[in-house]
């Protein structure tokens, strides 16, 4: 039989704990001065482990009240609805989805139209800043803030794009609806202006009534909503305005119409032919557009170098002693070659489409040069004759007539003045000075107050004086006078 040994106090174990024991020898060894036997006790038992059964238990629910907070951070508050639809404990993106979503669903039953006819907000285009209304009440609206919890609903204004509400209507309730007739611009020949043809108001069903319904369906949160169906007038986008506006454009255009060398109009273009180059039309939106036709432009660029090409031509200019131009005998013009036209039409074409009528053309220019021609009159009285001086050569003399004494003609020098082709002389009271009167004198140029070259067909004793004091001519010198001396050519009157 084994004896068992217990560590001292071992009964006061723990109940149900194992107590740690050891075996001991049968016959235990003797002392070794042969007195009692000696006992070896079983070795310490460990201390029992710390129990930590709430601890595990309080962790999970640390964590998920941080996990609540967490997502208290981007959540909108409860309570929270934008329109009629609710967004309380979405995120803002979810938000935005669910508006838009909601939207699209909400039904209009036209009523009264032949039949019940439906459209829903996403037929009609409508739309609402989604988006912007859910980050805004996020903003405003956060779960984690409790005073914003269950607060007023967010209104969404509706709008819906009208030219997909009205295609989705008239497919709905097409008996609702007669087409408007637009209003057109052409050209009329008689006139030679562009007109405007007025626009017909048709029918339909009115978008704005439609809009409202949609948008006070969706802010109290119905999803179908019933509308009695009636017309109204609808006037063309292509309005009557907008055409006469057109016109008077296109007509400033055929004004002015043509193909330029600088701010000359070289080539004008006739109205209607300008006119047949552009077709005018409105788009969906009414607005007024122009194209013109390349193709038939080119005819016209096809001869402007028979009419633009042209070789320079030289200038006089008649001056007195000093180099001071009186007058241009001959204009000088500038020589011109234009350059390639290539292109031309197609250019002209995209200008006329922007409101452009006037093509600048691509021209070189070739000078001219001018000739001075320094003119004076010569009157020798001793000689009783005239000579016409071109730098400094004679080219005209004739015998004349000067004043007969006592009314002698002054000498000095003196310029050309006044001049006129015909006039009365003298008074029509021969009482009264200066005692005679002569009508219709012609070719009259004036060098010194009232005394001037001019004819004579009273007397034909040229080379004696015979004059009130002016120099007779024959009719055809007077008006070669009249003709060759310029206001300010020098006259020199001596014996």
């Amino acid at each position: 039989m084994t004896d068992l040994a217990t560590k001292p106090q071992a009964d006061e174990a723990p109940s149900g704990d194992p107590v740690d024991t050891v075996a001991l020898p049968e016959t235990a060894p003797a002392d070794i001065d042969g007195g009692d036997p000696g006992y070896a006790w079983a070795p310490v038992e460990p201390a029992p482990k710390k129990r930590r059964l709430a601890l595990w238990i309080g962790i999970p629910a640390g964590a998920a009240l941080i996990g609540l907070v967490a997502t208290s951070l981007v959540l909108i508050a409860p309570g929270t609805a934008i329109a009629g639809v609710p967004v309380g404990g979405l995120t803002p993106g979810s938000a935005a989805e669910a508006v838009q979503q909601r939207l699209d669903a909400t039904t209009i039953v036209l009523t009264g139209a032949g039949r019940d006819a439906q459209v829903t907000g996403a037929a009609l285009g409508a739309t609402v800043d989604a988006k912007a209304l859910a980050d805004a009440a996020f903003a405003d609206r956060p779960m984690w803030n409790p005073t914003a919890w269950f607060s007023p609903a967010i209104d969404a204004p509706v709008t819906v794009d009208p030219v997909v509400a009205t295609a989705a209507l008239r497919r709905a309730a097409p008996s609702m609806f007669t087409d408007p007739v637009a209003a057109t611009v052409s050209f009329d020949a008689a006139t030679g202006s562009f007109a405007a043809a007025p626009s017909v108001a048709g029918e339909g069903i009115d978008l704005a009534v439609v809009e409202k319904a949609l948008h006070d369906a969706f802010a109290t949160g119905q999803t179908r909503v019933d509308l009695p169906a009636t017309s109204v007038p609808v006037d063309s986008v292509a309005t009557t305005a907008n055409a006469q506006a057109e016109a008077a454009k296109l007509n400033g255009m055929l004004d002015a119409v043509g193909f330029y060398v600088g701010a000359e109009r070289t080539v004008p273009i006739d109205r209607a032919v300008a006119a047949s180059w552009l077709t005018v039309a409105s788009d969906d939106k009414g607005v007024f557009s122009v194209t013109a036709n390349t193709a038939a432009i080119q005819a016209s660029v096809d001869v402007l170098p028979g009419l633009i090409d042209r070789a320079p031509v030289n200038a006089t200019t008649i001056t007195d002693t000093a180099g001071n131009a009186l007058s241009d005998e001959t204009p000088g013009v500038v020589g011109r070659t234009l350059g390639a036209t290539t292109g031309v039409a197609a250019a002209f074409a995209a200008q006329l489409a922007g409101g452009n009528a006037a093509y600048a053309l691509p021209v070189s220019e070739a000078p001219f040069t001018t000739t001075a021609l320094v003119r004076t009159i010569d009157v020798d009285l001793s000689q009783q004759r005239v000579y016409l001086y071109e730098n400094g050569a004679v080219v005209q003399s004739w015998a004349v007539s000067s004043g007969l004494a006592p009314n002698y003609t002054p000498t000095g020098n003196f310029r050309i003045g006044w001049k006129t082709s015909m006039q009365n002389m003298g008074n029509r009271d021969l009482t009264q000075a200066p005692n005679y009167f002569t009508p219709d004198v012609p070719w009259v140029s004036y060098f010194n107050g009232d005394v001037a070259f001019h004819g004579t067909y009273w007397h034909s004793n040229f080379g004696s004086p015979m004059s009130h004091g002016c120099i007779n001519m024959t009719i055809a010198a007077a008006k070669y006078v009249y003709d060759w001396a310029p206001k300010g050519v020098e006259v020199s009157v001596h014996y």
